[in-house]
């Protein structure tokens, strides 16, 4: 499986183009598979026949693993399958000693780790990085657990069907550590709680839980069920992590809609000025996307990544933009965003936009970007809180256009024709509402308001950003 860009740890085959027993070239290609960004196509790299395919249609599978294996005819690919596995046993592997003994658990108010632990028969236990990391992130004890891989080895399947049959816990006794499958806790639902881990614990045992009553066939009016699975499935575990892995907040704002909707009017009724003047495609999306990306260079905290305890800041604006496809949601990059004219911005957006709905963005167009703008105007949403597009700092929402009241200044008061007798203090205009999500672990409040006044006051007076280029 090719690594498809530098965050991609798995690929989703969708459909093989070839079958066992197929000759294939090189620039044979061999199945189509996706990410949560993109759908590509894998070459054979290599000519021969096909002699075993690894896995089927729908599998998730981690980059670089084999997936299929070719050679000549009759040669034995369990062998050359069986080397290239245990050279990766010596990497993937994962080897952890077992005590031999436990120390016997005393009751205690404070969390008594050992407590939550079955016996721990001597030995070796051998589990995947992958069922170790979920076991952990879950407190699973791999001591309570049995492998059903090769030789007995844990695999992430042993730990999902470990979790399924054991009590949810709370945060608490998950920062806790690793623990046994209780019969029943104290908290919401059944959740075992710190305290039933402290004073008073349970004895371990395997949990069984009784199957909830059933209605008739169809008679919660259910219309269907579909898995999560595919990038559906990535899309969720990415916005899921996203949401668990920063400190997310969302402040909102309006700017004059007034000047952005004259120029989209100019551009419709003096289409030969507008082609002169390099606008004749722009939208008001790109105009925003212009104006965020002129904005962003004054606030260089905004065009930022947080990656562990490293804030970096970038100097050139590589701006994501969200596209809603078939597939689902897609975020391609304008590369440069910030030295490019609004034509120029116009014309890579809808490039991107288009590559994407089509199936063919390139990993690179994907990838790299330090701010993201999603726009969800045209839906007619007045407000929404846009996820980060980590390990950005920030992503801005676009919201629709409204009318809203606007005090009149005074010197135009005096020339109001309304036979109001000087008493008009109000008007309606129209404004274009923002949604800016922020993690608060690198920006605060205040510096993220002050980046969202400038990008209103920016966009209030697209006109003069524009002669200013």
């Amino acid at each position: 499986m090719p690594r498809q860009g530098n965050t991609v740890e798995s690929c989703i085959i969708t459909d093989w183009k070839v079958k066992e027993g197929d000759c294939v070239t090189p620039d044979t290609t061999v199945c189509e598979v996706e990410t949560d960004k993109a759908s590509f196509e894998v070459p054979a790299a290599a000519a021969g026949i096909v002699l075993k395919l690894l896995y089927s249609a729908g599998d998730d599978v981690p980059v670089l693993k084999p997936i299929a294996v070719i050679g000549a005819a009759g040669e034995d690919w369990q062998a050359i399958l069986k080397d290239a596995s245990n050279l990766a046993a010596q990497s993937s592997v994962t080897e952890i000693n077992m005590p031999e003994k436990e120390a016997p658990s005393q009751k205690t108010c404070e969390p008594d780790l050992t407590a939550l632990s079955c016996k721990q028969a001597p030995g070796k236990v051998y589990i995947s990085p992958r069922a170790r990391n979920l076991a952990e992130k879950e407190a699973l004890s791999v001591a309570t657990l049995s492998g059903s891989g090769p030789g007995g080895r844990i695999i992430e399947s042993d730990v999902v069907a470990a979790l399924q049959s054991r009590s949810p816990l709370t945060a608490a006794v998950k920062a806790a550590g690793p623990g046994a499958l209780l019969q029943a806790g104290s908290g919401l639902d059944g959740r075992v709680t710190l305290q039933d881990i402290t004073c008073g614990t349970p004895s371990p045992v395997s949990l069984h839980v009784p199957a909830s009553p059933s209605l008739p066939a169809n008679e919660e009016g259910i219309i269907s069920e579909t898995p999560i699975k595919g990038i559906r499935k990535i899309i969720s575990e990415r916005m899921h992590k996203s949401l668990l892995e920063s400190a997310q907040f969302t402040l909102s704002a309006s700017a004059s809609a007034v000047k952005l909707q004259k120029i989209r009017s100019m551009i419709k009724e003096q289409p030969e000025l507008a082609e002169k003047l390099g606008l004749s495609k722009i939208t008001i999306n790109d105009l925003i996307l212009f104006a965020a990306s002129r904005t962003l260079t004054r606030f260089s905290y905004m065009n930022a990544h947080k990656t562990g305890e490293t804030i970096k800041t970038f100097e050139k604006v590589h701006m994501a933009v969200a596209v809603d496809t078939p597939k689902g949601l897609m975020v391609p990059v304008i590369r440069n965003a910030n030295l490019l004219s609004p034509a120029q911005i116009s014309a890579e957006a809808k490039r991107l936009a288009l590559a994407c709905q089509n199936g063919t963005a390139k990993p690179v167009e994907l990838s790299g970007s330090t701010f993201t703008v999603s726009n969800l105007g045209s839906f007619g949403v007045t407000s929404f809180t846009p996820i980060l597009n980590t390990p950005e700092v920030a992503i801005l929402g676009v919201c629709g256009i409204e009318m809203k009241p606007v005090e009149i200044p005074q010197e135009e008061i005096s020339g109001c024709n309304c036979n109001c007798n000087g008493h008009c203090r109000v008007r309606f205009e129209p404004h274009i509402g923002f949604s800016l999500t922020v993690n608060h672990q690198v920006v605060d409040g205040a510096p993220a308001a002050r980046f969202l006044k400038a990008l209103c006051d920016a966009t209030a007076n697209i006109d003069l950003l524009l002669a200013a280029g």
